[in-house]
């Protein structure tokens, strides 16, 4: 059942580790690790394997037997039993080292964008020209600002934004290791696999800073924020790459797509069709709102930045679930698994 779903992450993985190192010889340079400073890559995956058996056995153990120790071990035992099969297994080890490969991979393509593409290569002006139509005649940051102001407000969106990237991982994780359905997880991982992948692909279709970068001078009224000193160091890293010879680290400069919407997205839909607690789905739906004022906020992204996000998103979603045995109802908006595990299919009603 869940072939398709092994040839996909594994394939998605694959290939954006393979187009990475043809990109990295051809110039050069060499693959970086952008976690490096947690440890060495062969080390830090099983660390993360086994962070993810921690969280869920250790919790669980210190809870149900009260803290006591004699106690804790038959809980850990049944615990195994019941729901650290060898599907579970295959899927936490399988979904987050291909997750980690792809992100990985990611990151060092999007950094070799200006030496592939031309450094001066960049399509900021007709996306500016394109958000002044939509605005007529005004610029995003001119209308979001009147709106919401520039000093509470940014506090706010900085924040939703910033915690974006702790947890891209820590989803991946909990979909892969708490997951009521082992192909919701599948469809989780696989997902996330193919809108960074195709993340990095829109980048080369139309490379991009992002108004934040190409006109700062509409965003020096903002508040400072955690938001304020992150780009101002992307910006600096980005100089260095481009311009210092001796500079051997990431650039990680670019707006089209914009994968804040998208993932945010991902992650509101997949909370949509796989979680039944609707103040999870609501927190997931105010989270990607919220995600895509802050691009436009801060200057992240053009509002085309924001659509393609959500066009691969959507792409991704879909994909992700058709591989992972989902079956979509009434047009899409709803859907349901036709198995709960690799072998055993189930009706729609269940």
């Amino acid at each position: 059942m869940y072939r398709r779903a092994y040839a996909l992450l594994v394939g998605v993985a694959g290939l954006m580790v393979v187009l990475a190192f043809i990109a990295a010889t051809a110039l050069g340079k060499r693959l970086i690790d952008p976690d490096g400073f947690l440890g060495p890559s062969w080390m830090r995956l099983p660390m993360l394997c086994l962070a993810a058996l921690f969280a869920d056995m250790v919790p669980r153990a210190l809870w149900f037997s009260k803290g006591r120790p004699k106690a804790m071990w038959p809980i850990v035992r049944e615990r195994w039993r019941a729901h650290w099969n060898r599907e579970r297994l295959t899927l936490v080890f399988l979904g987050i080292i291909c997750f980690y490969v792809t992100y990985v991979s990611y990151r060092n393509l999007k950094s070799f964008v200006p030496d592939i593409m031309g450094r001066q290569t960049n399509y900021d002006r007709p996306l500016d020209l394109l958000d002044r139509a939509i605005f007529l005649g005004h610029t995003p940051a001119e209308v979001v600002h009147g709106i919401f102001g520039t000093f509470f407000a940014a506090h706010i969106l900085s924040s939703i934004y910033l915690l974006f990237i702790p947890m891209v991982a820590v989803f991946v994780a909990i979909w892969c290791v708490w997951s009521r359905n082992i192909s919701y997880g599948y469809w989780f991982v696989t997902s996330q696999c193919l809108i960074w992948a195709l993340g990095t692909a829109t980048y080369y279709m139309l490379p991009s800073l992002g108004p934040g970068f190409e006109y700062q001078a509409r965003y020096l009224d903002l508040t400072h924020t955690g938001t304020t000193d992150l780009m101002n160091a992307l910006s600096n890293s980005r100089e260095a790459a481009l311009w210092w010879a001796g500079y051997d680290g990431p650039q990680t400069v670019a707006a089209f797509a914009s994968l804040h919407t998208g993932v945010s997205l991902l992650w509101a839909l997949m909370a949509q069709y796989t979680i039944r607690l609707r103040w999870v789905r609501w927190v997931m739906w105010t989270n990607f709102t919220l995600t895509v004022i802050a691009t436009l906020y801060f200057g992240w992204h053009y509002v085309a930045d924001d659509v393609a996000g959500v066009a691969i998103a959507l792409i991704s979603f879909f994909l992700g679930g058709l591989a992972s045995g989902q079956k979509f109802d009434r047009h899409g908006l709803s859907s349901h698994p036709t198995t709960t595990t690799s072998k055993v299919p189930i009706e729609a009603d269940d």
